[in-house]
């Protein structure tokens, strides 16, 4: 093949070497005498990467010029060739390959272990297009993190060993320009000394020591077609006076701040305050900052963690849900925008998710719940039980707010992926906006209402009589048998008078268990949908693509927790029914069974009899029918006739729908510098929401519900209510005995003190 010169594709081999290798070999120095420019480098051979660009090519092209057998896959990259330290990532220009392989294997004879083969590492990389190349000690790192949220590429591929971004170092590779000053700033307030940019180029920066006879001082220059920055001199030794002492730590910019404290912020439940940045800081750097800087330095921290701003973060969603869907194929996710590609709604529903479903009880509760972010909004949540009476996730949106048309539109989305059935069930609280929008979605679904959040607008109605109310009312919503209800919603009518009228008004059918046309199982409230808030209530104060990331993060840990728990079950139902199913039988082995025939038996239970049909699968208790699972009842039958009792159970409750219920993956979403996204994406800008913004400190704390009584805190130290162990100024007995016991007590007594002893010299 005929290669010419004018038509080759110019690259560099990346190799990371070991410390063995450098050690016995002398590849820096030998690399420093041969170096050339990048646009003089070239080497026959190389351009038949760019015409089959797969591994076997790359071998072929490594074992033509000499490279041994452990150079199996070879590191392309567009990147000038410079030597780093012992261990860190090697560039080798073309033309230094055959030197390179010499000292390599001149390092593997001298090493009596023979590991230097094993240090040399290299891996294949697509050629440069557009994106400048990744050092690969960060692209290890992104490929062994689990999303674009997460914090392994930081904790491994930024901070170093002598530093929060390592030590500044000759040769030293940073992936920017505030990168390396950022570095700069923290090794100045680490040493206790003040620097200042004596020269700033697009193409070069020399800083020195503010000290104008001081020797310190680094000389960085940018690597050639990329954004790449290497430290290429470094006086790391100082000559100033040592009573040379700067006053003001100018370096503790908040961004340098926010470098410093980022990797405390990975966790985005951590309660970090700026006056926790401000010890911090003057512990680790013994540097004084202002509350502003700390606040500041927080919240640059928050934005790096965060992909950004959230202006960046919306910019950044197309992409990631381009990765998401990529990644978990199956999964529904639907980007509707208004006018001007401002942001509007969003629905994700992942395929785990999708293909759980059928495995799960068509009980499913909705309810939204505020963000707390900068452009605020709703989050949709849909959720329903698995075999275990865990939350299982169905369908996550992001709206405007809780309207006619937002649930209009979130709910018409989990039609078109969840479908609809006569056996399906809806649960929500009683939002006007949500009865309106499941009317007409899903007209043949039946909607019941949360027990709880009706008993919460009881409560604000009938204030004077807020104790009886509790009492008979979760008696009444909860009875499985007609019979029951009517006695005891005649016993709460008597004891909260107007309470009748009111819940009748409301539809008995939608708030009782005993009237509902459909089965609604054991779930009569919202709790799985407000447990589900209640993990995401700190996620919800991310910017749009971080909430999104950190949603499937949670759901990813939860489906392989839960494959794993399930996968270990050796019971025939869930671990759950199973302890169910026990202290069921526990207490039907008081009771009498007097058969009638082979499928219909009478069982006493205490002062009342209850009819079971085995033929039919139902007890007159209801019990049974209505959650498809063996009623106390049943079971006493059971321990009298061959029957067995997990033929009898909902398939449902079996550890095989338990099993299938999680039996999709939630796939990881690689690092954004690893993205693929089609041009049509990646040009696309996504404009956050035409919200107006206040400038102030934004609510947090939500409003409570209509009668919901917020639990007041009880201090840890004092254990009195009202107040927290931060606040409190109650003072604490250093011996605390009670009164009863203080006349037996050990310690020693406190003796009134002589006038004439008062001003006594003590006995030394």
């Amino acid at each position: 093949m005929h290669h010419a010169r004018q038509e080759s594709t110019k690259y560099f081999l990346l190799v990371t070497v070991g410390e063995e290798s450098v050690r016995h070999g002398k590849v820096s120095e030998k690399a420093k005498t041969e170096e050339q420019n990048l646009s003089d480098s070239y080497i026959p051979g190389l351009d038949s990467i760019n015409e089959v660009p797969n591994v076997g090519t790359s071998s072929n092209v490594a074992e033509d010029h000499g490279f041994p057998e452990l150079f199996a896959n070879i590191y392309v990259n567009e990147m000038p060739m410079e030597m780093p330290s012992p261990g860190r990532s090697l560039f080798v220009s073309p033309t230094l390959i055959p030197s390179f392989v010499d000292v390599v294997r001149n390092a593997s004879e001298g090493n009596e272990q023979g590991t230097a083969a094993e240090d040399v590492r290299t891996t294949p990389v697509e050629p440069y297009q557009n994106v400048p190349p990744i050092p690969i000690s960060v692209v290890e790192a992104n490929v062994e993190g689990s999303g674009c949220g997460d914090q392994t590429c930081v904790e491994e591929g930024i901070y170093g060993e002598g530093g929060i971004l390592g030590d500044i170092e000759e040769h030293r590779i940073f992936r920017s320009k505030k990168e390396l000053m950022t570095c700069v700033s923290i090794t100045a307030m680490t040493e206790k000394f003040q620097y200042k940019v004596f020269k700033s180029k697009p193409s070069f920066v020399v800083v020195r020591c503010i000290h104008t006879s001081c020797s310190w001082r680094v000389r960085a220059k940018k690597l050639v077609e990329s954004e790449y920055w290497m430290v290429t001199k470094y006086e790391k030794n100082h000559t100033c006076p040592t009573d040379f002492k700067p006053v003001r730590r100018r370096q503790a910019t908040s961004w340098v701040v926010g470098e410093c404290v980022k990797r405390k912020l990975i966790n985005p439940g951590r309660v970090y305050r700026p006056r926790d940045v401000m010890d911090d800081m003057k512990r680790k750097f013994g540097v004084d900052i202002s509350y502003s800087v700390a606040w500041r330095g927080r919240e640059c921290a928050y934005d790096n963690l965060r992909l950004g701003t959230p202006e960046q973060s919306y910019k950044l969603l197309p992409g990631y849900l381009h990765m998401l869907m990529d990644t978990n194929p199956g999964s529904v996710v639907n980007l509707e925008v208004s006018n001007g590609n401002r942001f509007q709604y969003l629905f994700i529903a992942f395929a785990a998710s999708i293909h759980g479903f059928s495995y799960c009880r068509p009980v499913i509760s909705i309810d939204a719940t505020h963000l707390k972010g900068k452009y605020r909004g709703v989050l949709f949540t849909a959720v329903c039980h698995d075999a275990n009476q865990q939350i299982f996730p169905l369908a996550f949106g992001v709206g405007d707010s809780e309207n006619d048309a937002s649930w209009r539109w979130f709910l018409h989305r989990v039609k078109s992926v969840f479908g609809s059935n006569l056996a399906l069930v809806i649960v929500s609280d009683r939002h006007r906006s949500i009865n309106n929008a499941v009317q007409e979605v899903f007209p043949q679904a039946f909607h019941g209402i949360c027990m709880y959040h009706l008993l919460n607008n009881l409560k604000t109605k009938f204030r004077n009589k807020t104790k009886e109310l509790e009492q008979h009312y979760i008696r009444t919503a909860k009875t499985y048998n007609v019979q029951d209800f009517h006695v005891l919603f005649y016993t709460l009518s008597s004891a909260v008078p107007g309470v009748k009228e009111y819940l009748e008004a409301v539809g008995l059918h939608r708030w009782t268990r005993s009237h509902a046309p459909s089965r609604r199982y054991n779930i009569m409230t919202t709790n799985i949908s407000e447990s589900l808030n209640a993990v995401l209530v700190k996620v919800r104060e991310l910017p749009i693509t971080a909430l999104v990331n950190e949603i499937r993060l949670l759901c990813q840990k939860w489906f392989h927790e839960r494959r794993t728990k399930a996968a270990g079950c050796t019971t025939m139902m869930s671990k759950d029914v199973e302890m169910k199913l026990e202290g069921r039988k526990d207490r039907a082995q008081a009771m009498g069974v007097i058969c009638a025939d082979q499928y219909t038996f009478d069982v006493v239970d205490g002062d009342r009899n209850y009819c079971v049909d085995m033929a039919l699968w139902t007890c007159t208790c209801r019990k049974f029918q209505l959650d498809q699972l063996p009623c106390d009842h049943v079971l006493a039958v059971v321990r009298k006739t061959p029957y067995e009792a997990y033929d009898l159970c909902s398939l449902y409750y079996t550890r095989e729908f338990w099993h299938e219920t999680y039996r999709g993956v939630i796939n990881p979403i690689p690092h954004i510098s690893s993205w693929t996204t089609p041009q049509q994406i990646s040009e696309f800008e996504l404009q956050p929401p035409d919200v107006r913004t206040v400038a102030r400190r934004r609510r947090k704390r939500r409003l409570p519900s209509m009668g919901e009584e917020l639990p007041t805190p009880k201090c840890s130290r004092c254990k009195e209510r009202g107040h927290n162990r931060a606040t409190c100024q109650n003072p604490i007995a250093l011996h605390p005995t009670d009164e009863a016991g203080c006349s037996g007590s050990n310690l020693p007594t406190h003796q009134p003190i002589h006038p004439s002893d008062q001003h006594s010299t003590p006995q030394l």
